[in-house]
């Protein structure tokens, strides 16, 4: 059974196999309607369940579009309209659920419960977000990093701002696909030591945000404020020195990306002029966020590696 819950979950070849899929896709696509299936259509009568116990747009809207133009279809489930809501365990809906169709998509907060739920299901089980990773997410960035000519092996990403859950995909992905991560994160919101040790010797937390973006290729920032949490000044004042300005852009190569998860904060994480500006892919990594998870589904079913 391939569950996708982190990166390591599938390893560098077959990461490097998903990508090239998900571009050979996109293109194959070029000029269609969204609504119209791959040529293949190759998972045909599949069925995806999507479980959120946390808002979102991007993951329901592309997990959706993806198994559609696979050929399959969705569920949409509300945890809270569901028994879930109510108390039953994680496990026993992974067993109710494994009945009904053919594979699991859940976004939730603690990286236990789709660990929980990949334990008692009998089908795939995909991590669309937890407080611990969000690989779905660095999957479309890696897309769209490819995509923008750039090579992985040998990229330097710099991360500013709160050491979370994204950082910590991108690290791990660092140490399968051979690339440099420095992050420059406050005190007090630092990723932890055994986040960085995912990196395999390739990522860094540095105090100074130009340190972080001397020389980097992609730069890279979230929300300060993730859900769940209160709107704390103290947090905010903190983040400040680390905002992505035009300035610390001009720190990085000539040729540098902005990447984004979002939703975006503009004045908060990212000035308007840098996240609306010329070297902003931001729009791209959102709609790549379709053609990965494709990718992503077709790997979970066998179809590639």
């Amino acid at each position: 059974m391939r569950h996708f819950l982190n990166l390591a979950d599938a390893g560098p070849d077959a990461i490097a196999a998903m990508l090239a899929d998900a571009l050979d896709r996109k293109t194959a696509r070029n000029g269609w309607p969204t609504g119209k299936p791959d040529a293949d259509a190759p998972l045909s009568g599949h069925v995806l369940a999507m479980v959120f116990e946390k808002n979102s747009t991007r993951t329901r809207v592309s997990f959706d579009m993806a198994i559609r133009q696979l050929g399959g279809s969705s569920i949409v489930m509300d945890a809270g309209l569901m028994q879930l809501g109510r108390g039953e365990s994680i496990a026993d809906t992974a067993r109710v659920l494994s009945g009904y169709v053919d594979a699991i998509m859940i976004r939730t907060d603690d990286h236990a419960k789709v660990e929980e739920m990949a334990h008692f299901a009998s089908v795939p089980v995909i991590n669309g977000l937890t407080d611990l990773s969000h690989p779905c997410q660095i999957m479309a960035d890696l897309l769209t990093i490819i995509d923008a000519g750039k090579a992985l092996p040998g990229l330097k990403v710099a991360w500013l701002g709160d050491g979370n859950n994204v950082l910590y995909s991108i690290v791990e992905a660092a140490g399968l696909m051979h690339f440099e991560v420095v992050a420059a994160c406050p005190q007090g919101f630092q990723p932890d030591e055994s986040v960085l040790a995912k990196g395999k010797g390739r990522a860094r937390c540095v105090a100074s945000p130009h340190e972080a973006v001397e020389g980097a290729d992609v730069i890279v920032t979230d929300t300060w404020i993730s859900m769940g949490q209160a709107h704390a000044e103290t947090k905010l004042d903190a983040m400040m020195p680390y905002q992505v300005t035009e300035a610390l852009m001009a720190s990085a190569k000539n040729d540098a990306v902005f990447l984004h998860c979002l939703p975006a904060h503009r004045g908060e994480e990212v000035t308007a002029e840098v996240i609306d500006g010329p070297q902003s892919l931001i729009w791209a990594e959102a709609e790549n966020r379709l053609h990965a998870q494709k990718s992503v589904l077709r790997w979970c079913f066998g179809q590639i590696g």
